[in-house]
């Protein structure tokens, strides 16, 4: 039985997600293992084929085949591009384009520890992947990441009311009195629990908080300053927000052609994303990966001139946690007479 292409692709990029999980899980964001990892002498040149296990904002990491662990830098000069074809050269990508499970190859010069790149390559099918695996994988790192948190306050939680439980209990043991408060008291904890169960199953659940859209002119990419103005008042309300991620979507009006606009429209994607980082220092684990859609999604007429300016837009999404925004279950005591 054949098996059809969309679902071996699925399986792959699944496999690929569960990896990069797994990856990061083992090896957390905030602490570097040495183990197996490469220095780079410098003036040293070398070419290194591998895939990406892991991201910050100037560096990534590429695993080999033999499993080394090599630190790449980016800089201004770093070209970022697909192999090209007979006859044709690849096409160019911004560096935010790097992301986890993207298998490529780096040319570069060592500088004592890490290879400044020079030359980025990899295939489009790869880039695609890599996206999918992306989308798959942050979600899984994130919702781990707060259900440890929530679990740890949970415990704290649990060892706090079990003591006031004994001290309940302790109570009802010298006055008949107490018995009335210290269940009370219980059913205040078992509710306090149960509000916590509730925050912990609202973890995965992001509502939107503030939607913002920014339109540009025709064939440009280039922020405005009521552009800017825009994005600026939205980083100040994400830098005050609790447990926050930015959706940034880009789109393009219905001229020109279809490739054109996809790449126009995650150009604007891309100008957003660097404005926020660079300007606002947004961490990149904050936003979820951007994507140009294109022509498609229109929010006006394409056949007028206003239509078309409104369509020229990115669309940036405030989206908040429910399960962190949810005021945390107190337990009170009850007064005795």
């Amino acid at each position: 039985m054949v098996i059809p292409k969309f679902r071996m692709f699925s399986s792959l990029v699944l496999s690929l997600g569960l990896l990069v999980f797994t990856a990061s899980m083992a090896f957390p964001q905030d602490k570097t293992s040495t183990a197996g990892s490469r220095s780079v002498a410098s003036g040293q040149k070398m070419k290194i084929k591998g895939v990406v296990t892991r991201r910050d904002s100037d560096t990534f990491t590429v695993r080999d085949a033999t499993g080394a662990d090599t630190i790449v830098r980016l800089d201004d000069r770093t070209s970022v591009k697909t192999k090209g074809g007979f006859l044709r050269s690849g096409t160019n990508y911004a560096q935010t384009q790097i992301l986890r499970g993207l298998n490529l190859e780096v040319e570069g010069t060592g500088n004592g520890t890490d290879l400044l790149a020079t030359k980025i390559r990899f295939n489009e099918s790869d880039m695609r992947v890599a996206h999918a695996v992306e989308s798959r994988a942050a979600p899984l790192e994130e919702r781990a990441t707060n259900t440890e948190t929530k679990l740890t306050q949970v415990e704290q939680n649990a060892q706090r009311l079990s003591g006031q439980l004994d001290e309940l209990a302790a109570v009802a043991n010298t006055a008949k009195g107490g018995a009335r408060a210290a269940q009370d008291t219980a059913d205040r904890a078992v509710a306090g629990v149960n509000a916590t169960n509730e925050r912990i199953s609202a973890l995965d659940d992001y509502e939107p908080q503030t939607v913002a859209a920014v339109n540009f002119k025709v064939n440009s990419a280039i922020l405005s300053p009521d552009s800017k103005s825009k994005l600026d008042e939205l980083a100040t309300k994400a830098l005050n927000a609790k447990g926050y991620v930015l959706e940034v979507s880009g789109y393009a009006d219905a001229t020109g052609s279809i490739d054109r606009n996809r790449m126009l429209s995650q150009r604007r994607a891309d100008a957003v994303i660097r404005y926020m980082v660079e300007n606002h220092q947004i961490p990149l684990r904050r936003i979820i990966t951007p994507y140009g859609y294109g022509e498609t999604n229109p929010v006006a007429d394409n056949t007028t001139r206003d239509g078309r300016a409104q369509n020229r837009r990115v669309e940036v999404k405030l989206l908040v946690n429910k399960g962190l925004t949810q005021p945390s279950p107190t337990v009170s005591s009850g007064s005795g007479q």
